[in-house]
């Protein structure tokens, strides 16, 4: 077999590959835990976690027991017939979220999708709203995915220009704001679409008791509440769901990346209400959308993450980490935020852009990503321990002393 370095390997992709991404020049070959190593056997402390896809650690050995295990003996039925996993799945992640119901998908961006025609099918069959004419609220700011229904709704340029005409139906609020929230809704609102922090968009939280507002207005103008949980689910911010920290329910919540533990693509629709019944046979679906691989992966995905205390991890940790970027004192950094270990560094323009501080991150054995120009999202599997936030902290705060 030939053998690549990492120059030829990233010549190959700008050769071949679509032109979509801008990657950090940096070739990983292996993952355990926390940790990855490139083609030269240098290792880094994996900070951006494949976007909460790899929320138990790289190669955790039980899920990869799991998957092996089930890739012998069955991968794809397709939902033409039964699979003996699909039941104990449905049981298993209903059970765990306090769910009545959920609708198997594949990418987050194809859960999102579901639930934009599940609330429109509700709106006519339920709430009896005209044909043709459903409204669904979302938020500036917002990142769903990049199909072409959800970047019609998007307010970032890079993710619409050139893709019209766009999907109509859609009303864009200022997020955080329950009064926009509430003066949007009308007679022929179906749904309002939210992330219950905004990850793309740079780890924007809301202000305390928007989520319940979003919720009492909802309950009182009979809208579903969508909150989409795909960045924010599964332990990343200290809780199960995000939505915990508000106490409240929503009528549908998407959740993905992490449902896998990064082995495979699996995404869901959770249903907490009557919402999904609307879905008759032939109306919606996929192909690997609940196959048996993925659904004996996404169980045992489901298992580590409560039986290894990794959302109490996610917690514990994630205060430490925050405390200790915040009290760095940097005078690059204008603002630490975040909720777990869902954390973002908010540079000052002056310190010239985050993408230069995560390039001499790298240089320090530590991989983050930028996002909006000065922003860096710090977000590590939820395995990490003390000893090693603490690296990460000297780590950060020498780049940052230096910027």
């Amino acid at each position: 077999m030939q053998q690549h370095g990492s120059g030829s390997l990233i010549a190959l992709e700008k050769r071949y590959g679509a032109n979509n991404y801008k990657p950090l020049d940096v070739m990983l070959s292996r993952g355990e835990g926390v940790w990855v190593w490139d083609l030269d056997g240098r290792r880094y402390l994996d900070c951006l976690a494949a976007y909460s896809a790899v929320n138990q650690g790289h190669c955790h050995p039980r899920i990869l027991a799991a998957l092996t295990a089930q890739a012998a003996r069955l991968t794809l039925t397709s939902r033409a017939f039964h699979n003996d996993q699909l039941g104990l799945f449905y049981e298993e992640l209903c059970t765990l979220t306090g769910s009545t119901r959920a609708l198997p998908m594949n990418s987050g961006a194809e859960a999102v999708e579901s639930a934009l025609k599940v609330a429109r099918k509700w709106a006519y069959q339920v709430k009896g709203v005209p044909p043709g004419l459903a409204e669904i609220i979302v938020c500036d700011g917002n990142f769903h995915g990049r199909t072409l229904s959800v970047v019609s709704f998007s307010t970032d340029s890079t993710s619409r220009n050139g893709f019209g005409p766009f999907t109509p139906g859609f009303t864009v609020i200022p997020y955080g704001d329950a009064r926009a929230l509430e003066a949007a809704i009308t007679p022929n609102t179906a749904a309002f679409l939210v992330e219950p922090i905004q990850g793309e968009a740079g780890v924007i939280i809301p202000p305390d008791g928007f989520l319940r507002q979003a919720r009492a207005l909802c309950s009182a103008n009979d809208v579903l509440l969508i909150l989409d949980e795909i960045q924010t689910g599964l332990g990343r911010t200290g809780r199960l769901l995000a939505e915990e920290h508000e106490g409240i329910e929503a009528d549908l919540t998407l959740i993905g990346k992490a449902l896998s533990g990064g082995f495979y693509p699996v995404s869901a629709v959770l249903s907490h209400e009557a919402a999904m019944g609307v879905l008759q046979p032939g109306e919606h679906g996929s192909t690997f959308g609940g196959n048996p691989l993925a659904c004996a992966v996404s169980r045992m995905a489901l298992k580590v993450l409560v039986e290894e205390g990794m959302i109490e991890n996610s917690a514990a940790m994630g205060l430490r980490l925050r405390d200790g970027l915040a009290g760095l004192g940097a005078t690059a950094v204008r603002e630490v935020r975040g909720r777990g270990l869902m954390i973002a560094i908010e540079l000052d323009p002056a310190a010239g852009g985050a993408r230069p501080v995560c390039e001499r991150l790298r240089d320090q054995g530590l991989l983050a990503k930028e996002t909006h120009t000065h922003t860096i999202r710090i977000a590590p599997p939820l395995v990490i321990d003390a000893e090693t936030v603490d690296w990460a902290i000297d780590r950060i705060g020498a780049v940052l002393a230096a910027t």
